[in-house]
């Protein structure tokens, strides 16, 4: 299968259509939701921390934004695709338009941290002439490193497409005055093998996080998988997304974080008034 980016810039390839069918699709909305979650893990955030201001850069529709909210944070979303933040519009999000590969339109230090997921991949492509790569990156982790707090993280989510393209991408944040490197989660295993670049903004104590899934690989070289952990991580949830029972599950995984969650009760999971899902 052609990776998206291959087959037409990102403005037009997320068209109405395909924008809406993005929306619409339970499985995607797992595999972000999950995705988002680790990127908040990866960017430090003390558990009992709230009310922190997250750039979120290639937001799309709005899933990682509103795992964000979940998690008692508020969030800027920016993407190139207009008819994807017609969506997330719908939403009541704060969401603006942009190239972030062109210019970051935030002020000096407006951010405590910044996700991307499954965006900046698409960097790594010309797609009109006057396109540079190499340009382009160092153009978004300048502004970036300008619009972060001093002592903040940045986490990228992606696939790369070749380990060219990892280090074009490092290269470029290092260049900025970012420090950091790369985690891959369940590097052993083909489905669930994710990439997320974890950058620091100024001085920080501490090592780069820990890969997680670092047991799981092919059972056919003498290594013990672990079953469970690998089901969950390539397989989507059975439960419908936005569900009463979706959402009484992700509130227990909250708790078990220790995170403060608000009592469940009757109006848990009930759709108000108005608002479109």
């Amino acid at each position: 299968m052609s990776r998206p980016e291959h087959i037409a810039p990102p403005e037009f390839f997320y068209n109405e259509e395909e924008a809406g069918k993005y929306a619409r699709n339970t499985r995607m909305a797992y595999i972000q939701t999950e995705m988002t979650e680790r990127a908040l893990e990866l960017l430090g955030i003390p558990e009992e921390t709230k009310g922190l201001h997250i750039l979120d850069l290639g937001c799309g529709s709005g899933y990682s934004g509103e795992t964000i909210e979940e998690n008692g944070h508020y969030w800027t979303g920016m993407d190139i695709s207009r008819d994807m933040l017609n969506i997330a519009k719908e939403n009541g999000s704060s969401v603006i338009q942009g190239d972030m590969g062109d210019y970051l339109p935030f002020r000096p230090g407006s951010f405590d941290g910044c996700i991307s997921i499954s965006a900046i991949q698409w960097l790594c492509q010309a797609d009109k002439k006057t396109h540079n790569p190499v340009t382009r990156l160092r153009k978004l982790f300048e502004a970036l490193f300008g619009c972060l707090k001093r002592g903040t993280r940045a986490v990228f989510q992606l696939y790369p497409e070749t380990p060219n393209d990892l280090e074009m991408i490092t290269n470029a944040a290092t260049h900025a005055g970012f420090t950091g490197g790369v985690v891959v989660d369940f590097p052993n295993s083909k489905k669930a093998k994710k990439y997320y670049i974890v950058l620091m903004c100024g001085q920080q104590k501490g090592a780069l996080p820990q890969a997680q899934g670092l047991e799981v690989t092919d059972e056919n070289e003498g290594i013990k998988v672990d079953k469970k952990k690998y089901k969950d991580a390539t397989k989507p949830s059975k439960l419908k997304y936005k569900s009463k029972a979706w959402i009484f599950r992700k509130k227990e995984r909250q708790r078990e974080k220790g995170m403060e969650v608000r009592p469940d009760s009757k109006y848990t999971g009930r759709r108000r008034s108005g608002k479109k899902f």
